[in-house]
Formats: structure tokens, C-alpha cells, sequence
């Protein structure tokens, strides 16, 4: 059985844009974006594809890496906001998508956007820059 995606980045088998990591959780910039600065939040160790069956303890710690991630992301990247997500359909893994945004439009998951690896790690070196 093949590894899902999430599993390699977490035991860094694959290359990623990883932001920042905790004990319990990785983010990430999604590497087929709908915005610039979009970026999933993943538990790691967990072998849940649905976010409210995860135990309780991790939920809080996903959520509040989240939100840590999320307020950074908002000082790095121009937007109004920074929307969260959570669908799970297309990896069968737990995860959170934190996209910024301008408006509803901004949330259009069947419209990916197209980034050079410069651009990628150029993002990825400014928002490293805002964490504490």
C-alpha cells in the first residue's frame, strides 16, 4: 500500500515547503495552491481522515497551531483575511487549509494557481522571518 502524501512530508521522505513544526503538528505551503500563502496545517501521528474524530487533546493542539500559523501568515501575505478549512476529501488525511483572502471568490478550490520554486521559497523565507 502506497504512503499517503501527508505521512512522507511529516517523516520528511518527500520534499516540502515546511513553515514551521511542533511535537504534534507540520505546516506546510499546499504546493497546488488557490492563493498565494496557502498553507495546511497537519497533525502528525494521527491516523484520522476526519477532524471531529480526532481526540480532543489533538483537535486543540491542530487549532491552536493553526491559529498561530494563520497570524502569521496574515503579517506576511497582503490579504483581509486568512480563512480556514477543513474538507479532507482529496487526501484522506486530517488537515487544515489556511488560504488568505480578499473575498468569497478567493475560496475557489477547482482554481489552483501556478508558482515557481522561487517564488515558493522566497514565501516560504519571508513568513520564517515572522515566526517568533
Amino acid at each position: 500500500m502506497k504512503t499517503n502524501i501527508f505521512k512522507q512530508i511529516i517523516k520528511k521522505e518527500i520534499d516540502s515547503y515546511i513553515i514551521d513544526e511542533d511535537k504534534y503538528n507540520i505546516a506546510i505551503l499546499d504546493i497546488n495552491p488557490i492563493m498565494i500563502g496557502h498553507t495546511l496545517t497537519i497533525p502528525k501521528n494521527i491516523k484520522s481522515d476526519y477532524i471531529f474524530n480526532l481526540p480532543k487533546k489533538n483537535f486543540n493542539l491542530l487549532m491552536n497551531f493553526s491559529y498561530k500559523i494563520a497570524n502569521i501568515l496574515k503579517k506576511t501575505i497582503p490579504c483581509k483575511k486568512i480563512s480556514l478549512s477543513v474538507i479532507g476529501l482529496e487526501i484522506p488525511y486530517v488537515h487544515v487549509h489556511l488560504i488568505p483572502i480578499n473575498s468569497i471568490k478567493d475560496l475557489n478550490f477547482n482554481k489552483h494557481i501556478k508558482i515557481s520554486k522561487s517564488t515558493f521559497n522566497n514565501l516560504l523565507n519571508d513568513i520564517k522571518k515572522k515566526i517568533k
